[in-house]
């Protein structure tokens, strides 16, 4: 095993694409990234575990992969004997890192039973008992479990080639990947035996993947900056990010690989189309059978697709999948009706051109998302003009990218012929594997600039969200902040870290709670809390607090149960270009109220106590002002679109001033009582 003795004994670290219906291993050396093969020399490992059990819900065999893919495929009576079931889960990413509600909408097109577990989280039912209890032997694993059996696999592979033990590796997920998921795929990679050193988006490691060809080239050493479009078009999941790829020189001998924005949905992708044709094919069955037994044959078949009868499920799934595959190839295909899960046969015979009108909603999500992450790199940097002047690769990766509309769509809305000559199977885990090698040392000269794909900040008063880091920001970043307290006497501080592009917090996820406890008694306003958001290369957010006058201290990482919905990740940036102004506006009478207040506090007990020492008139017009300030808190507190902003900003601003004179006097008979 040549190719492998070199890192025998640093111990290699190799890439893998955990994808959600196929995953590979691949490693970069010397001769440069390549992907690793099994015995017979197949790169691809179908995302497929199946669990064998006996009559007391006892696993007596877990297969991974080709195996258990065409064991599923299997529609004799062998697929249920009596003395061993067998349960196959695919499509695990789609569940992991989310609660069970998040994944409602997948369940009943999933070959399997998924439950709640803790916390609501999903967990798949693996085996069941003939007990009379049987409720209470069933046997579930967490999606992360599934998922560490097919990086185990990934594990295996790479060993046997390389001829070494496989102790590290770098992940790819999902840009759109929350803080849960990417928290979950690194869980399932330590439950795998192995250390997850890097996190990162796929879209990303596709530009490495990239970028390392282009390296080669010998126009690279003009030091001619790139701009690269990734679409990343998988099975369960979309993303599309915008790069800048500056090649190294004489002064920096350093490639930089730079994100400028991303987009995507975590829950978009091929098995989206599948579900789609499944739906359509259903509609068509039963509006094909007027006779009343058939209608009702048809209701309980949707009734069994609702309930997830799992050999029928998987039966259509099959087929719907086997017919999108046609049509990659040919302009016809024809559906036919799983054996024996029927009343009646059915088939459904389509065009490529039908297929195509069924998917573009779909890909015009996709291209919707690519106008924003375009929208956002312009304000990071890319330049104005047309996209075949400005791009010079739109990458395609993803196994859905290999159907002929999205190709040609894709080419019409960037204007540039998609760049096709890296396997858009293999980019990902190839630039998996660059990512490893750069930190491994085996490639030296390059920088990856990642960034966040969503905004984080903290509550304040009043409900508002004070954004600490602000989406596409790279990473690793810090930031921190000032804030105090609100009410006198306050001794802890409970902090709440938010998700999301709204201006309130109601709008946005919460991620976490903590609190800082231990603050000595002061007036509100008086102690000093910074707050800090230290954001790793990973993309994991660590929240730290420190009250600066007694030196109390709190931190935390933030690790949620589970992730955002795909409606939650859509919305959030929808949502804050529809109610960007006002949303804006409501921080800032929020904001007003809480200042305002603690002026009024202020100001009030300081001129109850000096009044006497004051002239008469200046008193009486300091009162005037502190009752229009009281007013315009009071009514922005019940409706705070009841007062002007730009009105309540003056008064403030107005008493502010005024009192400069009682503040004089405040600090001239504290200075005499000393």
């Amino acid at each position: 095993m040549s190719d492998g003795r070199s890192e025998a004994k640093a111990g290699p670290i190799v890439g893998i694409d955990l994808g959600t219906t196929n995953s590979l291993v691949a490693i970069c050396d010397a001769s440069g990234p390549r992907v690793l093969r099994d015995d017979d020399g197949r790169a691809l490992v179908p995302s497929v575990v199946r669990y064998d059990s006996d009559r007391t819900s006892k696993i007596v065999a877990t297969v991974v992969g080709r195996e258990a893919s065409e064991r599923a495929e299997q529609e004799d009576d062998d697929y249920a004997r009596e003395d061993v079931r067998s349960v196959v889960v695919s499509s695990v990413k789609r569940l992991i890192g989310r609660s069970l509600a998040d994944a409602r909408a997948d369940v009943p097109y999933l070959p399997y039973r998924v439950v709640a577990g803790d916390r609501d989280t999903a967990r798949v039912v693996v085996a069941m008992s003939d007990g009379s209890n049987a409720s209470e032997a069933i046997r579930t694993v967490s999606p992360e479990e599934v998922s560490a059996k097919v990086l185990e696999r990934l594990k295996a592979i790479a060993e046997s080639r390389l001829g070494v033990e496989v102790r590290k590796v770098v992940i790819t997920v999902p840009a759109h990947f929350d803080d849960a998921q990417r928290q979950a795929t690194r869980t399932a990679g330590r439950l795998a035996g192995l250390e997850v050193v890097r996190i990162v988006p796929e879209p990303t490691a596709a530009a490495l993947a990239y970028g390392i060809g282009l390296s080669r080239d010998a126009a690279r050493n003009q030091r001619e900056v790139s701009h690269v479009a990734v679409y990343d078009f998988g099975g369960g999941t979309f993303d599309v990010s915008i790069l800048r790829l500056t090649p190294a020189d004489s002064q920096t001998a350093t490639d930089f690989y730079q994100v400028l924005a991303t987009n995507g949905d975590t829950h978009l992708g091929g098995d989206d189309v599948d579900q789609l044709l499944v739906r359509e094919f259903m509609e068509r069955w039963i509006a094909s059978h007027a006779l009343p037994d058939e209608v009702a044959a048809a209701s309980r078949l949707e009734n069994r697709i609702a309930e997830g009868d799992a050999e029928l499920v998987a039966g259509l799934m099959r087929e719907a999948r086997r017919v999108k595959h046609a049509l990659a190839e040919q302009e016809v295909a024809t559906f036919e009706m799983p054996k024996g899960d029927a009343a009646v046969e059915f088939s459904w015979t389509l065009t490529r051109g039908e297929f195509d009108a069924l998917i573009e909603p779909i890909v015009l999500k996709t291209l919707a998302m690519c106008e924003q992450a375009l929208r956002d790199a312009r304000a990071k940097g890319l330049p104005e003009g047309a996209l075949h002047e400005v791009l010079d690769a739109v990458i395609l990766v993803g196994g859905s990218t290999r159907m002929p509309m999205v190709r040609e769509r894709v080419r019409a809305f960037f204007g540039v012929e998609p760049y096709t000559a890296i396997d858009p199977d293999e980019a990902i885990a190839l630039g998996a594997s660059v990512q490893a090698s750069i930190l491994s040392g085996t490639t030296k000269g390059s920088l990856l600039l990642d960034v966040i794909p969503l905004s984080l900040g903290i509550e304040t008063v009043g409900g508002a969200v004070a954004k600490l880091i602000v989406r596409n920001t790279a990473v690793p970043t810090r930031a921190t902040e000032m804030f105090s307290t609100s009410v006198d006497n306050q001794t802890a501080i409970k902090l709440s870290v938010y998700q999301g592009e709204r201006e309130m917090a109601s709008d946005c996820r919460r991620l976490a709670q903590f609190e800082l406890r231990g603050i000595p008694p002061m007036p509100a306003g008086l102690p000093q809390v910074q707050v800090q958001f230290l954001i790793d290369a990973n993309g994991v957010l660590n929240v730290s607090a420190h009250e600066r006058r007694s030196g109390k201290r709190a931190q935390m990482q933030i690790i949620p149960n589970h992730g955002l919905t795909p409606d939650e990740v859509n919305a959030i940036e929808r949502d804050s270009l529809i109610h960007a102004r006002e949303d804006m506006t409501r921080h800032r009478v929020v904001d007003l109220i809480t200042n305002a207040s603690l002026d009024l506090k202020w100001i009030g007990e300081r001129l109850a106590k000096f009044e006497a020492l004051l002239e008469p008139a200046y008193a009486s017009d300091l009162k005037q002002q502190i009752a229009q300030l009281a007013d315009l808190v009071a009514k922005a507190r019940t409706d705070w679109r009841s007062v002007d902003a730009n009105v309540f900003q003056r008064a403030k601003e107005t008493l502010d001033r005024s009192s400069i004179r009682l503040q004089e006097v405040s600090i001239t008979q504290s200075l005499k009582s000393q």
